[in-house]
């Protein structure tokens, strides 16, 4: 692909060249119809400059010499405009006197076929195969025709070299124009060139904002969308080290006591040593898959300025009740009662991020099974409100203190000797946030922990 400044120049080449094409067509037109009018004042001046020295009061003898005079000085101007090169236009001037239809004085240069039934005025004849431009004066108070011609081919040709003569200028100042052109596009683009210089010339692991000063405001513009997507890369690249920071500081403790958990199994004396290793052993492992899972999830929560999520209607009510549904083998296996309540008659229908809801209530139920003792109850509220709806989470574990409620929503914060991995709160904050809702965190009424959250109702466009 060609540079901008190949593009800018042909460009305004083109439309120059283009412009000096009508110009130069419709200069020629006008210059050719000046010249024709200019010629054709010359022939009539001439014949009346002739008519002037006919009618000059003299005897009849000066009168012929007059004539004489003036047929030896055109048959003489006919002669030496044949001597002298590039002087065409004498030798193509002819002109005819008459008197009735007696020929008095004929031009060497003039039609050789009489001209004396010509009209008065201007005519155009042809002649011999020659174009001839004819002007026919009648002389005051005589019988006397003035008759002058002239060749058109003659009033081509300069009319031709006139309008070149005219043009010549811009054909000769086209090339000087495309060397000035070319410099001032080169000058405009320099900011750009030394923009993409810089680029360029960074290192790929700098993300610090372009630093060009001053900049046209075109290339402003272009300055901050890049200086933008820069920042948006350096959060990116800082959460990715911060991601991978956490994950390893926490799968460090899980992955050494699922190590020793497998050497007690390699090393267990009795079958029933085995078996409780290995059962400790599979323990762990879904306690590092579900953090495993918790992370991947908080990474894709985390707030993104280059893209909003896409959200669907669902059913609240039957979210819930399917993820409660998936829950309910965790619960039996915990000796835990997992108690729904909702009205079926209210209108249930909201906006959700696909997966939002049942991510939200497996972190939330999850924890209550994991904080409340055995053969305990897990209430689950649903309500509606004018504004949207309501879902508590109650459970009849320790709960938290009031002062570690706030430090509980971010990531890796636990409460408690039996606190998990610190995610999920974190996570359920993530997507409350992220739909518009807001949480809350009191005391349940059988003494653990209620979690309140409230989401928006779908607006009407």
């Amino acid at each position: 692909m060609t540079s901008i400044r190949q593009r800018t120049l042909g460009l305004a080449l083109l439309v120059f060249g283009i412009s000096m094409l009508v110009i130069g067509f419709i200069s020629y037109r006008y210059a050719a119809h000046e010249i024709e009018a200019l010629y054709d004042a010359s022939l009539a001046q001439d014949a009346r400059l002739l008519e002037g020295l006919l009618q000059a009061p003299l005897p009849e003898e000066t009168r012929g010499i007059l004539i004489n005079s003036l047929e030896n000085a055109l048959g003489s101007a006919a002669r030496s405009s044949q001597r002298v090169a590039g002087y065409r236009a004498d030798s193509q001037l002819g002109f005819q006197l008459w008197e009735g239809e007696r020929l008095l004085l004929r031009s060497a240069n003039a039609p050789e076929p009489p001209l004396a039934d010509q009209p008065s005025g201007f005519t155009s004849q042809s002649i011999d195969e020659v174009e001839w431009r004819i002007y026919v004066h009648e002389v005051t108070h005589s019988t006397q025709r003035i008759v002058v011609s002239e060749r058109e081919d003659v009033r081509g040709d300069i009319i031709r070299a006139v309008a070149l003569r005219t043009l010549m200028p811009d054909l000769i100042g086209l090339p000087l124009l495309t060397i000035l052109l070319w410099w001032s596009i080169g000058w405009g683009l320099a900011p750009l060139s030394r923009m993409a210089e810089q680029i360029r010339s960074r290192d790929p692991h700098n993300l610090q904002p372009l630093t060009l000063s001053p900049l046209p405001h075109e290339l402003d513009t272009i300055a901050g969308a890049l200086n933008r997507l820069l920042k948006r890369l350096r959060i990116m690249r800082v959460r990715e080290k911060r991601f991978i920071a956490d994950a390893a500081h926490e799968l460090r403790t899980p992955l050494a006591v699922l190590d020793l958990h497998t050497q007690n199994a390699l090393t267990a004396e009795n079958p029933e040593d085995r078996r409780e290793a290995l059962n400790h052993l599979r323990g762990g492992v879904a306690r590092a898959t579900r953090l495993v899972t918790q992370l991947l999830t908080l990474a894709r929560l985390e707030p993104e300025e280059e893209s909003l999520p896409e959200y669907r209607t669902s059913h609240l009510l039957s979210e819930v009740r399917e993820t409660l549904a998936k829950l309910s083998p965790l619960a039996a296996e915990h000796e835990q009662q997992l108690l729904l309540n909702a009205d079926e008659q209210a209108d249930w229908l909201m906006l959700e991020e696909p997966g939002a809801i049942e991510t939200l209530v497996q972190n939330l139920v999850g924890n209550a099974l994991q904080h409340s003792p055995h053969q305990s109850v897990i209430s689950i509220t649903l309500a509606t409100t004018p504004q949207g709806f309501q879902l508590m989470v109650d459970d009849q574990g320790p709960g938290i203190p009031i002062n570690e409620r706030k430090k509980v929503v971010e990531r890796f914060q636990r409460a408690g000797p039996s606190a998990g991995s610190g995610l999920g709160l974190s996570i359920v904050e993530r997507l409350v946030t992220r739909h518009g809702g807001t949480l809350h965190l009191d005391d349940a009424p059988s003494g653990g922990l209620r979690v309140r959250i409230y989401l928006q109702r779908p607006r009407e466009e």
